[in-house]
């Protein structure tokens, strides 16, 4: 039997995969409020805003999953954003409050990915590689 928090983070990495992956703005539509409140200090307000800043970013912009947790009605994603056109992929945690199954609040915390040589504890800040030894 499906918990309240399984179908949540469920519903977070399609809304994820339809925005930022597949760019399917009218199925992204159903994921997001309209009346959206938007925290992050890199996207302009509202629902708008999200799909304004995905929509002028490149066609190469991919998001990960690495790890979601869910408690009651937030849900947390772990993240690697890429092909942004930055010189570093980001390195994100994504804090999205949910109503009735759709998503209408949202907090981040945004960090570029360090290489091999910037990082001072030589592991990599996403998976088992840095980024450099993916290309």
């Amino acid at each position: 039997m499906s918990t309240v928090e399984d179908k949540n983070k469920a519903l977070v990495r399609e809304a994820f995969d339809a925005l930022f992956n597949k760019r399917d703005y009218t199925a992204a539509e159903r994921f997001w409020s309209p009346g959206y409140i938007q925290h992050s200090a890199h996207i302009a307000p509202g629902r708008e805003g999200l799909f304004d800043l995905v929509k002028s970013s490149p066609a190469q912009l991919k998001h990960e999953c690495e790890l979601i947790m869910a408690e009651g009605d937030m849900v947390m994603v772990r993240g690697r954003f890429s092909g942004h056109g930055q010189p570093a992929p980001w390195i994100a945690v994504d804090f999205l409050r949910l109503e009735d199954g759709i998503m209408v609040e949202h907090w981040d915390v945004i960090e570029e990915e360090a290489s091999r040589k910037q990082s001072l504890s030589g592991l990599p800040m996403y998976g088992d590689d840095f980024p450099e030894e993916r290309r």
